[in-house]
């Protein structure tokens, strides 16, 4: 992370007003829907969606699909994650699924078993690349043969 220390990121963790925290040790069967942070040290079977960050701790696990803001993962998730914002896939997190996502970050040591896209950020289109005189050159050659 450019411009940030571990000790600055961990702060902004620190920072985030969690609304619902699924305990160590605790189980969830079924949807869980959050307008608020969520925080999972248990485990979850089912799908996960909150409009802001999932964090999930080293014991957490999520058994399902995760849609939220932006989501940190350092335990086990066996679905895809759709994240609007960043993901962040930290050494002791493993994933098995599919994600999308406008930002990731992926800390050696983590496990990724799946498809990752990348998604534009919200409210800006990717650049065209305009065709330079060599490129239409080429371009009309290739037409020709």
């Amino acid at each position: 992370m450019l411009g940030k220390n571990k000790n600055e990121a961990g702060a902004d963790d620190a920072r985030t007003k969690i609304g619902t925290m699924i305990g160590a040790g605790t189980v969830f069967d079924g949807d869980l829907t959050s307008p608020e942070a969520v925080r999972i040290d248990g485990v979850i079977n089912g799908n996960c969606s909150c409009e802001k960050k999932l964090i999930l701790s080293p014991e957490g696990q999520v058994k399902g699909n995760i849609t939220a803001q932006s989501v940190i993962i350092s335990g086990k998730v066996d679905g895809d994650i759709v994240v609007s914002g960043k993901l962040e896939l930290l050494a002791t997190g493993k994933i098995a699924g599919n994600i999308t996502a406008s930002s990731i970050v992926i800390d050696e040591g983590a496990s990724f078993d799946g498809r990752c896209t990348m998604t534009a950020a919200s409210g800006r289109q990717p650049e065209s690349v305009p065709k330079t005189e060599t490129n239409r050159q080429d371009s009309e050659t290739a037409q020709k043969e």
